[in-house]
């Protein structure tokens, strides 16, 4: 059907008279709650200065407007336990279950410190209030401060002290150490989740730890980061090992990472750790193994001297963006006929990674811009270091495990990171779906 221009500038005339009609509904309705909002805000300050009370400071305004919420919310949830609002009849005569007074307690918040509070009772005693239950001494905020300055690797005793200096609320050692231990049982859930059964890319790394296991040594804690279909990113589970990093612990990751149901992997990018390749294949036959290329040329500038790095750069380009093995091996070769003699440790560097290096040339731009580097693990691994540097070394391995949890726990709070990285791997996952097709699960019969 067509329309004139006439018509289209009618119907358009009739969808902006529709929308108006709707906007100012909208509008008022965001006024006025607006217009509540600032005559409670004027009604309170009005009764703070008859009050006498400050509108800052230790028992300021903040704190009084702090303690009214919380009674307000506790006098209601009573209300509704009762099935009547104070002073209210009930029908059953004084038989039912009435109030019975107050309790005075003291609760910790990080926002306005210690507020002293009264928390109503009932007379059979079956009250068991929600926004602050029975012997709750702090607010649930102060327990996100302590989880988040535990992730951030504060000890106990420095999380206790800060809180007593910055937020007037007392928080023992032991309080935190029962704070902390809450989100274990979260951390084994999370830790044992299924999996999608077909990943984009898994990228893998160990960071290293101290742990005072008898004697304070180093030992290697394994991070798995999954890219799905989608192009979503998220961290697999992490594992802390009795050593150093080693081929065999990594099979026994994959191994659990395929029982959670993950079938199929199509790329493996790793650090090129010794025997890892052999160990993929034994789990995910088809994947390919490919060393990290950031990783190949970091390692290469490692060996040489900072004033060669702008010629040994030209130099290298050619050879992680040739069209083929052929021309790579050219350019290899080129390459290492300019520096091999001044850094002889190059030649071997290249020649021992070269096997692995070689499947990334097999893909267009968009697959190779993608698994060139482990940029997907190298965020939260930064994150990691910081938290373990700032710790030094820590008690046992479950302890190293909570504050590595509690790190990628609030990795993307806004969620803007994921729509970005998402928005990235669009072109390649294309180039997958094609690449890929005869194992892509929509194309899979089962």
């Amino acid at each position: 059907m067509t329309t004139t221009k006439d018509g289209a500038s009618r119907e358009r005339t009739d969808d902006a008279a529709g929308s108006a009609a709707v906007r100012p509904d909208v509008a008022g309705r965001l006024k006025a709650a607006r217009d509540a909002q600032r005559d409670a805000a004027v009604e309170f300050v009005r009764m703070a200065r008859e009050q006498g009370w400050d509108l800052t400071g230790p028992d300021g305004l903040s704190r009084q407007f702090t303690k009214t919420v919380l009674e307000t919310a506790l006098d209601e949830e009573m209300n509704e336990h009762l099935g009547r609002a104070r002073h209210e009849r009930s029908r059953d005569g004084r038989s039912a279950n009435a109030r019975n007074g107050t309790t005075r307690k003291t609760v910790a918040t990080a926002s306005v410190g210690p507020v002293e509070i009264e928390v109503p009772r009932d007379r059979d005693g079956s009250f068991d209030p929600v926004i602050v239950r029975k012997r709750q001494r702090h607010l649930s905020d102060v327990d996100e401060v302590v989880l988040s300055l535990y992730a951030k690797g504060l000890t106990t005793g420095e999380i206790s002290a800060r809180s007593e200096r910055i937020y007037g609320a007392n928080v023992s050692k032991e309080t935190v150490s029962r704070i902390t231990d809450r989100v274990v049982d979260e951390m084994v859930e999370w830790s044992t989740r299924p999996l999608d059964p077909v990943y984009a890319a898994v990228f893998i790394d160990a960071t290293m730890v101290k742990v005072r296991d008898g004697q304070v040594a180093n030992r290697a804690f394994y991070v798995a980061v999954g890219v799905d279909l989608d192009g979503n990113r998220d961290v697999l589970g992490i594992w802390g090992s009795p050593s150093a990093e080693g081929a065999r612990y990594w099979l026994s990751v994959l191994t659990e990472l395929k029982n959670r149901g993950v079938r199929d992997v199509f790329f493996l990018i790793c650090d090129g750790l010794k025997g890892l390749p052999e160990a993929v294949q034994v789990v995910w036959p088809l994947a390919i193994a490919r060393t990290c290329v950031a990783h190949l040329l970091r390692n290469t500038f490692n060996y040489a001297s900072k004033k060669d790095w702008d010629a040994l750069r030209r130099d290298l380009k050619p050879v992680y963006t040739a069209v083929n093995e052929r021309d790579a091996v050219r350019a290899r070769d080129e390459m290492l006929g300019r520096w091999a003699d001044k850094y002889p440790a190059i030649r071997g560097l290249w020649m021992n990674a070269w096997d692995r290096f070689v499947p990334f040339l097999d893909y267009g731009a968009e697959i190779r811009r993608i698994i060139c580097t482990t940029n997907a693990i190298e965020s939260p691994d930064a994150r990691f270091k910081r938290s373990i540097r700032a710790r030094g070394h820590f008690p046992n391995e479950q302890a190293a495990l909570k504050c590595m949890y509690l790190t990628v726990r609030p990795l993307d709070p806004t969620g803007r990171g994921q729509v970005r990285w998402t928005t990235r791997w669009k072109p390649a996952l294309n180039a997958f779906a094609v690449t890929f097709a005869d194992r892509w699960p929509a194309n899979t019969t089962e």
